[in-house]
């Protein structure tokens, strides 16, 4: 038997603490979070992604269920072979081919619902983006309702979103997502604009589920506006474990969570990147933004008229 060199070793680790730290940031989940649902300690868990601990089986398995994966994506370099097949096919086709091949194997499948799907706009992104100021604009002009999955999601749990994965953890969460979503798709066949959370991307069962019922739009912009304008908001969350005294931003604070969204922007932009389309709102003001957004969904839902 031959055995794995100190060399080896190390390099294993790291891979490993590296695809720990992926998953986290692509759920948008802190390690203080990942602690919590695993029953692992934030020190475990540093030590892990950064290649400096040793893992067991058991270990995994728990970081695993609290990132909502199996095990085996966690481990996994390559997906499965038909997958692989189809990857292979489908890297040869150019953008507008793509989009064909979507299409028919939704249409073939049973993995879309396209009627409707054009009236009900879904903008995905991370926070900061715009879309709750957008999307209510979008609304009103569409003379269709607005709605935020995320209270759709606490009032179909019957509790707040910390409550749920509390309670639930991460699974329970996307079950209550994924309920959420078809709700809200069959109460609205004729039109509805959604917000959705940054992380929904990173769910492969309902990021599908979106696109399939969902005209996605991704509002993008650059690591350093989605920090300013969440800030300029009041939403300190991004410090929430960095306070110092008075409650300001502990120094470097601002620092660290620049970082933070830098790697939760570059671990999912492949995912937003799969939307119908993609709206920069980067150095764009919220009226030049909205008209960008206007031109990226199908035509102009007419309100329905009253008797």
């Amino acid at each position: 038997m031959q055995f794995m060199s100190e060399t080896d070793n190390r390099a294993t680790l790291a891979e490993l603490g590296a695809r720990v730290r992926a998953w986290r940031a692509r759920r948008g989940m802190t390690r203080k979070a990942l602690a919590a649902d695993s029953g692992l300690s934030e020190r475990f868990l540093a030590d892990v992604e950064t290649g400096k601990g040793n893992v067991s089986i058991n270990s995994l398995e728990a970081a695993a269920r609290a990132l909502n994966i199996s095990i085996l994506e966690l481990l996994q370099d390559a997906p499965r072979p038909a997958l692989a097949r189809a990857q292979g096919l489908l890297a040869r086709l150019d953008d507008a081919q793509l989009d064909q091949a979507y299409a028919l194997l939704g249409s073939t499948f049973g993995m879309a619902d396209a009627q409707g799907r054009e009236q009900r706009v879904a903008l995905i992104g991370l926070r900061g983006a715009g879309k709750t100021t957008l999307g209510a604009h979008l609304a009103a002009q569409r003379g269709v309702p607005f709605v935020e999955l995320d209270r759709e999601i606490e009032r179909e749990a019957g509790t707040s979103m910390n409550e749920i994965l509390l309670l639930h953890g991460q699974a329970g969460y996307r079950r209550y997502e994924r309920r959420a979503l078809l709700r809200i798709a069959e109460d609205h066949p004729q039109g509805v604009v959604m917000t959705t959370g940054g992380s929904i991307v990173s769910e492969r069962e309902t990021f599908d589920l979106l696109q399939s019922r969902f005209w996605c739009v991704w509002l993008k912009a650059s690591p350093e506006e989605h920090m300013s304008r969440v800030v300029a908001q009041g939403d300190m969350r991004p410090f929430a474990a960095t306070r110092g005294e008075g409650g300001e931003p502990a120094q470097g604070a601002m620092a660290a969570a620049l970082d933070d969204i830098r790697r939760i922007l570059a671990s999912r932009e492949v995912l937003y990147a799969r939307a119908d389309a993609v709206v920069d709102t980067a150095a764009r003001t919220a009226r030049q933004s909205l008209k960008d957004l206007e031109r990226a969904v199908p035509g102009v839902a007419q309100p329905k008229e009253t008797t």
